[in-house]
């Protein structure tokens, strides 16, 4: 990756903007950007993330003015991570290359910077020009996928797809932003909210763009959704794991208890289903408390209260003990069953229910016992992450390990 040299002097403003083959309308981006900073009086520069154009894009730019940085892996991603890491000004501005966005707007983002706020998104979905957003990404791609990323990370971002964007550079390390596609703008939102960054947004115009879109309407869209899943364990794990366990355990008492359901006797293949859910429920929690214990300990995430405090007051000995009562009580159950089976001669066994209920037992003390090793295993990842600042959930620097 290639870079061009340029003075040292740090520029209050870095206009950030990704390109693959715009060579329609990147001299006009730029041009534009530069424009609006000497208009404004703001010291600034405008870098252009050559996306590996063929088209002569990169060239275009120089010639324009942007100082240009050459990233070969394609991906709308890669070329923003390039073209951060090629930025100098203390403030980051990031705006697409095909003239869908208005540089003029640059002051109004700089103004909420300077206000306090550490990223600032703008809004499109309120003044969408005529014929510069297609129909499917206007009433359902842009509003589903923002509707979910708020469900899931209360984000209170109404378009969080806008390439219209700025951020505090000094921010930039926290965000450890890793996607290399579209789904990028999905990353930075969930990564500001995750680290308790002061979002804002505000209303901005969305023009036709120039030239051929480079997005894949359902390729992109899944990686947007994909995105936004495997950063909640909550979501993706907790939340199906404790209705699957509820649900089986709720079968399973059912049934113990000789209670009809809906008038009718409990039957032996609805008890296996009862077991089934909540073995894999259990699972399925043990994978979500794995996950997050995961981003907090190797990727340095903070941990929410409830992390916290099981960081705080839980250790692997709690686990090995919980596991192996339960263990020992499937083994117990079923061991007596035997015993019922050894004096009836081999012949029929009666207590299935009983048989099932025990199996479920050892199932879960073993879940529990190779859960919480694998949990103490992530834990040796906790010297790779950041000491955290006292307070916000976060636990003491002082726990003895």
């Amino acid at each position: 990756m290639a870079v061009a040299t340029t003075e040292a002097v740090e520029p209050l403003v870095s206009v950030v903007i990704p390109c693959l083959n715009e060579a329609e309308s990147i001299e006009d981006c730029v041009r534009s950007a530069r424009r609006v900073l000497e208009q404004s009086g703001l010291s600034g520069e405008v870098v252009v993330a050559d996306n590996d154009s063929e088209d002569g894009s990169g060239e275009l730019a120089a010639k324009a003015g942007a100082r240009v940085v050459h990233e070969a892996r394609r991906g709308y991603g890669s070329a923003y991570l390039a073209g951060f890491a090629a930025a100098r000004g203390r403030y980051i501005v990031t705006a697409d290359a095909d003239q869908t966005y208005d540089f003029a707007e640059i002051p109004r983002f700089l103004a909420e910077l300077e206000q306090g706020a550490d990223m600032v998104i703008g809004n499109r979905m309120n003044n969408i020009l005529p014929g510069a957003m297609p129909w499917l990404h206007r009433y359902i791609g842009n509003p589903v996928l923002s509707g979910f990323l708020n469900l899931l990370y209360r984000s209170g971002v109404h378009d969080a797809h806008c390439g219209m964007r700025a951020l505090r550079r000094e921010a930039l390390p926290r965000l450890r932003l890793r996607s290399t596609g579209m789904e990028f703008a999905s990353e930075m939102v969930v990564r500001a909210v995750k680290e308790g960054l002061e979002v804002s947004e505000f209303d901005i115009d969305y023009r036709p763009r120039a030239g051929e879109s480079k997005l894949s309407s359902f390729h992109d869209g899944w990686r947007h959704l994909k995105l936004l899943l495997v950063n909640s364990p909550t979501a993706l794990f907790m939340v199906p794991g404790l209705a699957m366990l509820g649900l089986g355990l709720l079968g399973m008492a059912l049934s113990l208890s000789g209670l009809s359901l809906f008038g009718r006797e409990w039957q032996i293949h609805a008890t296996i289903a009862a077991a089934l859910l909540t073995v894999v429920g259990a699972q399925v929690v043990a994978l979500a408390l794995s996950a997050r214990a995961f981003a907090v300990e190797a990727l340095g995430e903070r941990p929410d209260r409830l992390l916290a405090w099981g960081r705080e007051r839980l250790r692997i000995e709690h686990g090995l003990v919980a596991g192996s009562l339960v263990l020992l009580c499937g083994l117990a159950i079923g061991g007596a069953i035997v015993g019922i089976w050894i004096d009836r001669g081999f012949g029929e066994l009666s207590e299935d229910r009983l048989v099932v209920f025990a199996a479920v037992l050892i199932i879960l003390g073993l879940q529990t016992i190779f859960s919480s090793f694998f949990l103490s295993i992530i834990g040796l990842a906790r010297g790779a992450a950041p000491n955290w600042p006292e307070g916000d959930g976060a636990p003491s620097r002082n726990r003895p390990s």
